[in-house]
C-alpha cells in the first residue's frame, strides 16, 4: 500500500517543501507540497526527480576498495580497519596534517555530516581542510569577517518588501538563491514589478532571471568592482550616504570616500561599457526607493576581484541606510546567536596560513586552487592522504588536470558519496552514503543557525525510504573511521565512547525492526538535543507541523548596535585586509582594458543540470544536444572566428584547451563566450549514463596555484576567463576530457608550455 510522506528538499538551499509516495519500500512520485509554509508548492524538475537519480543501478551500496583498475566489495569492518591503519602510518611517518579532507556542497545541505566531518579531523589533530566554498562563495565569507566581525553574517535582500533590487552576476531563476532560502524566484521577482518596484540584473548575458526583471544592462565579464566603485562613488556624490547612522554604527568612511574618489561612472565604463547615464540612472533609482538592495553570486564571486566587489557592494547597502532596514537588506536571527558563538569559541576563525602560498583560511578552510601544489610539493606537511566527502573537486575545481595528476600521487584517497564519480574513480576506497531521503534531518546551518530564510520557519524529517545494501550516514562512518585509526571525534575520547555507546543502542533499537540494519548514530536524538538547547521546539514537536513551523518574522533595527561581532561593536566599512588589496585595483583596470579586444570565458548552468551529479540520469541529458556542453558565442564573434552552429571549436587559455561544439546564442554580450560547468564525465567508472556524454570541463581552462589565488578570498578565478577560440583542427574525442585527440591534446600541451613561463593569460596580484 502506497504512503504519502512530508518533507523537504535538500539539494539546494531552497528546501523546497516535498509530498513523497512511497510503495514496497521504494519512492514511486515526488510532488511540490502545495501546505508548505514557506514554499508553497515550488519545486524545480530536478528536486522531483532526484529519486530517480538515487535509485541508479549505479548507486553505491557496499564498500569497495581498488585493486589496480579493479574495485571490489569489501567489508566495512574491512574497508575501515585497512583505511585507519594506512592514516595511523602517515601520521606516524609524516605528521597530521599530511591527511586532508575535502568537503563538498552536499555536505552543506546536512546538519550532522559537515560536524562529524570536522570532529574526525580534530580527533586527527590535523588541520587540512578544504571546501568547494573556494571555488563559489568563500569571497563573501572573507569580507564578511572583516566588515561584521564574523564570516556567517550576511545580510540578504528583503525580496519581500524591497522597492529596488539591483541583481549582479546571479542567475536565481535557475540556480535559486544563494545565501538565501527563496522559493519561486520568478514568482517573487514579478512580484516586486507588480507592487510598483524595480528589478535591475546587471549580467553579461541576459539570464533567464533578467527575463523575470523590469530591466537588464549588460556588463563586461569580471569588471563588476569597477561598477561598484562608480556606483559608490556616484552615491556619495549625490548625497546618498545617511551620515548620522554612519557616524552612528560604522566605521571607515573616510577611506572610503578616498578610495572611490577616482572611479567616476565615465573612467569605469572603458571597462565595464555600461554608459555612464545608465549607471547614474541606476544610482538615482536606487537612491529614491524606500527599500531598495544590491545582490551578486557566483558571477561576481568567482572572478579576479570577487572579494573587493562584495565588500563594496556591502558597504553601499551599509552607508545609503539600507542595511538593517524594512525592504533593504536584513540580517537574519537563527535558533542561536551563532555569531556570537563563533567569536567566542573560535568557531570558523581559524587563522593559520597555506604552506604552499601562505593564504589564511577562510572558514577553517584552505584554498581549493592550491590543493595540488599541497600534494605535489615535497616537504613537512605534504599531503600524503585526502578524504573527500560530498563532492568531486576532479570537476569543480580549477586546473581540474593538474589535480587529476596531483591526485594519482596520493597514498590513500578515500571518498564518501552516492556514486563512484570522476574522484571515486581514481580513489583507494568508495563508502557509500545514505541519500536525503534515507536520514532524519533538520533544515541545514544557513537556515537554522543563521535564519537565512526569507521567510522564516523550521521543519524536520525523518528518514523516507530505509538504506540499501550497507549504506551508512556520513556521520557514522566518521564516528567508525575514527574508532578505526584510534582517535576521538573533536578530539575527545569521552566524545567518542559516549558516540558509539548511543550509536550501539540505537542500532539494537533499529535491528529489532530491521534484522539487517546498519549502525547508525541516534541522529533524531542529537538534532532534537539541538532544538532543546537553542530553546525550540523538539523533533517531535516539529513532526507534527509537517508543512513547517513558522518563526516569527525578520525585523529591521535588530542588527545594528546589537548583534555586530566587530571588536567595538560597529560594521567596519574600510577593513584593513581589503583596503590593502584595493591597492591593486589599478593593475587590475589596466588588465582589462588591455583584455578589450579578446573574449571573455563566463559558465552557465542548464535548468536541468546541479553542479555535476544530474547529468547520471537520461531525462537530464536528452534533448537538443543535451549529452553535451556547449560553447555559446555571439552571432558576430561567430562570423568573426568562423565557425557555425554544431560545428566544433577550440577554446584556449595558457593552461590547456578543449574542444566542443558551438552555439550562436544572442542573449550573449558581445566579447563574451559560455561554457556550462559540471560536465567531463569520461573517465567515470561509475556513471554509466554520465561517462557516455561527450561534454568537457570548463574548469581544465582555470589555473591553479598560489600565484592564481585571491590572498584575501582563497578563490580562484573561473569566470571572465580570457580565451581564445578558433575552428576546430580535428575531430572531436568523446572519450577525452577536454574533447581532443590524446596525440593532438600532448603537442596542444607542449605548445602551451614553452610558451607558460612569465605568460600567464589570467595573471591575479598577490599581496
Amino acid at each position: 500500500m502506497d504512503e504519502t510522506h512530508h518533507t523537504f528538499c535538500r539539494i539546494c538551499e531552497s528546501l523546497c517543501g516535498l509530498e513523497v509516495t512511497v510503495g514496497d519500500g521504494r519512492i514511486t512520485k515526488i510532488r511540490p507540497d502545495d501546505d508548505h509554509v514557506a514554499t508553497g508548492g515550488f519545486a524545480c524538475v530536478k528536486g522531483i526527480k532526484q529519486h530517480q537519480l538515487y535509485s541508479s543501478p549505479d548507486r553505491l551500496l557496499y564498500p569497495e576498495r581498488r585493486v589496480g583498475d579493479r574495485w571490489e566489495r569489501a567489508s566495512w569492518g574491512e574497508a575501515q580497519g585497512e583505511i585507519g591503519a594506512k592514516v595511523r602510518e602517515l601520521i606516524d611517518r609524516h605528521g597530521p596534517d599530511s591527511i586532508a579532507m575535502y568537503v563538498g556542497t552536499a555536505a552543506g545541505f546536512s546538519v550532522l555530516h559537515p560536524v562529524f566531518a570536522q570532529g574526525f579531523m580534530d580527533g586527527l589533530g590535523s588541520t587540512s581542510m578544504y571546501a568547494s566554498a573556494t571555488q563559489d562563495c568563500a569571497n563573501k565569507f572573507a569580507a564578511a569577517r572583516e566588515i561584521y566581525g564574523f564570516p556567517f553574517t550576511q545580510p540578504f535582500p528583503d525580496v519581500d518588501r524591497t522597492e529596488c533590487l539591483i541583481i549582479v552576476g546571479a542567475n536565481p531563476v535557475v540556480s535559486k538563491w544563494s545565501f538565501l532560502q527563496v522559493a519561486d524566484p520568478t514568482k517573487r521577482l514579478r512580484e516586486i514589478a507588480q507592487r510598483g518596484g524595480r528589478v535591475v540584473v546587471i549580467d553579461p548575458r541576459r539570464t533567464e532571471t533578467a527575463r523575470a526583471a523590469t530591466d537588464h544592462v549588460f556588463i563586461r565579464p569580471d569588471t563588476d568592482v569597477f561598477f561598484y566603485l562608480a556606483f559608490l562613488h556616484e552615491l556619495l556624490a549625490t548625497g546618498g550616504v545617511d551620515r548620522a547612522r554612519v557616524a552612528e554604527h560604522m566605521t571607515g568612511l573616510a577611506e572610503v570616500e578616498a578610495l572611490v574618489e577616482v572611479w567616476t561612472p565615465e573612467r569605469s565604463a572603458e571597462v565595464t561599457q555600461i554608459p555612464a547615464e545608465t549607471l547614474r540612472e541606476l544610482v538615482a533609482a536606487y537612491r529614491s526607493a524606500d527599500g531598495a538592495a544590491l545582490y551578486s553570486s557566483t558571477g561576481v564571486n568567482m572572478g579576479t576581484n570577487g572579494v573587493l566587489a562584495f565588500w563594496l557592494q556591502e558597504v553601499i547597502n551599509a552607508v545609503s541606510g539600507n542595511l538593517d532596514r524594512r525592504g533593504g537588506t536584513l540580517v537574519g536571527e537563527g535558533v542561536i546567536d551563532f555569531a556570537k558563538f563563533g567569536v567566542r569559541t573560535g568557531t570558523l576563525m581559524a587563522n593559520d596560513t597555506s604552506r604552499i602560498g601562505g593564504i589564511r583560511k577562510v572558514n577553517d578552510a584552505y584554498p581549493g586552487g592550491v590543493l595540488a601544489d599541497e600534494i605535489l610539493t615535497p616537504g613537512p606537511g605534504q599531503v600524503k592522504a585526502l578524504f573527500v566527502t560530498g563532492g568531486n573537486p576532479l570537476i569543480t575545481m580549477a586546473d581540474a588536470g593538474r589535480l587529476r595528476e596531483a591526485f594519482g600521487q596520493l597514498e590513500l584517497l578515500v571518498t564518501l558519496d552516492i556514486y563512484r564519480n570522476e574522484t571515486g574513480s581514481l580513489a583507494h576506497y568508495t563508502l557509500p552514503a545514505t541519500d536525503p531521503f534515507q536520514r532524519a534531518d533538520l533544515p541545514f546551518i544557513f537556515p537554522l543557525m543563521l535564519g537565512l530564510q526569507s521567510r522564516p520557519y523550521l521543519q524536520a524529517t525523518r528518514p523516507v525510504v530505509e538504506p540499501d545494501g550497507e549504506q551508512r550516514d556520513e556521520a557514522t562512518i566518521y564516528l567508525g573511521l575514527a574508532k578505526a585509526c584510534g582517535v576521538g571525534l573533536f578530539g575527545s575520547k569521552g566524545a567518542q565512547r559516549a558516540l558509539e555507546a548511543a550509536t550501539r543502542r540505537n542500532t539494537k533499537r533499529l535491528r529489532r525492526e530491521r534484522p539487517d540494519a546498519q549502525p547508525a548514530v541516534p541522529a533524531e536524538g542529537m538534532l532534537n538535543l539541538l532544538l532543546r538547547l537553542t530553546g525550540q521546539p523538539g523533533f517531535k514537536k516539529l513532526l507534527e507541523h509537517p508543512h513547517g513551523w513558522r518563526r516569527t518574522e525578520h525585523e529591521e533595527r535588530s542588527f545594528l548596535g546589537e548583534r555586530v561581532v566587530t571588536d567595538d561593536g560597529k560594521v567596519h566599512l574600510a577593513p584593513e585586509r581589503l583596503v590593502e588589496r584595493a591597492a591593486g585595483l589599478e593593475a587590475s583596470f589596466d588588465r582589462a582594458r588591455g583584455d578589450a579586444d579578446r573574449l571573455l570565458l563566463i559558465t552557465k548552468r542548464h535548468v536541468k543540470t546541479h553542479n555535476s551529479w544530474t547529468h547520471n540520469h537520461e531525462d537530464m541529458v536528452k534533448g537538443d544536444g543535451g549529452d553535451t556542453n556547449h560553447l555559446y558565442v555571439h552571432p558576430d564573434d561567430a562570423d568573426r572566428i568562423g565557425v557555425d552552429d554544431g560545428a566544433y571549436a577550440d577554446v584556449s587559455t595558457d593552461v590547456a584547451t578543449v574542444r566542443l561544439p558551438v552555439k550562436r546564442w544572442e542573449e550573449l554580450m558581445p566579447g563574451t563566450v559560455a561554457m556550462p560547468h559540471g560536465w567531463g564525465h569520461q573517465h567515470a567508472t561509475g556513471l554509466s549514463v554520465a561517462a557516455k556524454t561527450r561534454g568537457v570541463n570548463v574548469n581544465l581552462l582555470a589555473a591553479s596555484g598560489p600565484a592564481s589565488v585571491d590572498p584575501a578570498s582563497g578563490m580562484s578565478q573561473l569566470t571572465g576567463l580570457p580565451v581564445d577560440v578558433v575552428p576546430a583542427a580535428g575531430p572531436h574525442d568523446p572519450t577525452d576530457w577536454s574533447g581532443i585527440p590524446t596525440a593532438e591534446r600532448e603537442a596542444q600541451a607542449e605548445d602551451r608550455s614553452r610558451s607558460r613561463a612569465g605568460n600567464r593569460a589570467v595573471p591575479v596580484e598577490v599581496g
